[in-house]
C-alpha cells in the first residue's frame, strides 16, 4: 500500500470521526446489542462484546448505558431487534466500498445506502462484488517516530502477521481478525499505544484520488457515514484533499 498519504489520511479519517461524536454513541450501542446477542454477555467468553465495550468506554459511555444494552440483548430487558447488512459498490474513479449496515428495517436502510450511491456519483454493486479487494483483519496503526525495530520485535513476538512501515514513517501492525486482541494487549503491556486500532476490512491496494475527484470521493464517504443505519464505511481511496 503506498504510504505517501497515509498518515495524512488516518488523521483526516480520526478528525471526521471526531466531528461526527453525536453518533458514536448510537453505533457503539448497536454494537453492543448485537454483540450480546449473537456470542452472550459474559465478557471472558465474547470477544466481539469485549471490543465493543472497549469502544464505548474510549467514548466515555456511562457503565449503566453499556449494562442496560447488553440486558436488552440477552433478554433482561425489552428491546429493538437489528440485523447486519453488508453492501457493496464503487465510488470515484472506481473506488471499491463497503459499506456495514445495522438495521431494524431493511428495505429503508437499502433505500438509503443507493440513493447515497446515486447522488454522488457511485454505483451500489452485488454482494461480493469488492469484497474480495479486502482482508478482515486486525489493524493497528502508530505515529511516525515510533521505533521501528522496537515495535517490530514486539509485534512479532505477540502473534502478528505483518509489520510495515510507510513512506511517511507511519508504522502498521497486521494481525489476523482472531488474534487483535492479544496482539494490542501485548504491545500496549510494552508501551506501544496505536493511534488507530480495530478489527477491520484493510484493503490490498490502493486506489489515489486528487483533486475534484478526491472531494467527490469525500462528499460521497461522508453521505454514506452520515446515513443513521451504517456501522462502517470501508474503501480502497486515498484521498490527496489538498
Amino acid at each position: 500500500m503506498a504510504g505517501h498519504s497515509k498518515w495524512a489520511n488516518i488523521q483526516h479519517r480520526k478528525g471526521r470521526q471526531d466531528e461526527k461524536r453525536g453518533k458514536v454513541w448510537t453505533r457503539i450501542t448497536r454494537e453492543i446489542i448485537v454483540a450480546a446477542r449473537t456470542g452472550g454477555g459474559d465478557i471472558a467468553m465474547n470477544p466481539r462484546l469485549r471490543l465493543a465495550i472497549e469502544k464505548a468506554k474510549a467514548a466515555n459511555m456511562p457503565a449503566d448505558n453499556i449494562k442496560r444494552n447488553v440486558d436488552k440483548a440477552t433478554g433482561n430487558l425489552e428491546g429493538v431487534t437489528y440485523e447486519e447488512i453488508r453492501y457493496e459498490g464503487y465510488g470515484i474513479g472506481g473506488a471499491a466500498i463497503i459499506v456495514d449496515t445495522m438495521t431494524d428495517n431493511r428495505v429503508r436502510t437499502v433505500a438509503e445506502v443507493r440513493h447515497a450511491f446515486s447522488k454522488c456519483g457511485g454505483n451500489m454493486g452485488t454482494e461480493g462484488s469488492v469484497a474480495f479487494q479486502f482482508k478482515h483483519c486486525g489493524q493497528l496503526i502508530f505515529a511516525p517516530g515510533t521505533s521501528e525495530d522496537a515495535l517490530m520485535e514486539a509485534a512479532l513476538d505477540a502473534g502478528a502477521e505483518d509489520v510495515i512501515t510507510g513512506d511517511d514513517g507511519a508504522i502498521e501492525v497486521l494481525t489476523s481478525a482472531a488474534d487483535y486482541e492479544a496482539v494490542k494487549n501485548a504491545l500496549e503491556a510494552k508501551g506501544f499505544k496505536a493511534e488507530l486500532a480495530d478489527v477491520t476490512m484493510r484493503a490490498e491496494n490502493t486506489i489515489a484520488l486528487t483533486g475534484d475527484d478526491a472531494q467527490r470521493m469525500q462528499k460521497l464517504l461522508d453521505m454514506i457515514e452520515d446515513l443513521d443505519d451504517v456501522q462502517n464505511v470501508f474503501h480502497n481511496a486515498e484521498l490527496d484533499l489538498g
